[in-house]
């Protein structure tokens, strides 16, 4: 991890414990915690949320990306779009270590890809929170997702296309 990154930008996930603990100490109990062949699967419930029961993580160490989606609270709910945002991800045998580069996309379950929290990370650059070399990653993850996902019409199917065929 780098010592420039804001520290509320990194997240622990014991996997042992099953508990996510982010820089500012806030610790969440997940539901799910497992590794898969492609990466870290987490669910962790929220139950302040009014709109969604619970949020579905996946890191995806090979892409640089952190793959978050919510589960409604209600079963016929429309479900909200999928984030994708550009991460470093560290791999230990007891955790996985995210830092969060701010950057990334939104996809809608029909809709367009689009570029997210672009402003905040401006910010976090301009600032030094993220070094240039950070930054270069990030834009090249994104832009090269974007890509990607816009190419493969659908977020399954890019997946797929990524040799991920586990249900999402």
């Amino acid at each position: 991890m780098s010592a420039a990154i804001s520290p509320q930008l990194v997240e622990v996930i014991d996997v042992f414990s099953s508990q996510r603990r982010q820089s500012s100490g806030v610790v969440a109990q997940l539901e799910v915690c497992h590794v898969e062949r492609w990466g870290l699967s987490v669910e962790c419930p929220t139950p302040e949320a009014a709109d969604h029961a619970a949020e579905i993580t996946w890191l995806l160490p090979d892409l640089g990306l952190r793959l978050t989606r919510f589960r409604p609270r209600r079963r016929h709910s429309r479900r909200g779009p999928s984030l994708l945002t550009a991460v470093h991800i560290e791999r230990e045998t007891r955790s996985w270590t995210t830092t969060d580069l701010l950057l990334g996309l939104e996809v809608g379950e029909h809709g367009r890809p689009r570029i997210t929290r672009a402003a905040d990370f401006a910010a976090a650059v301009g600032n030094g929170l993220i070094r240039l070399s950070e930054a270069d990653y990030a834009l090249r993850t994104v832009h090269r997702t974007l890509d990607e996902v816009t190419r493969h019409r659908d977020i399954n199917q890019w997946l797929a296309h990524r040799g991920i065929f586990d249900i999402w």
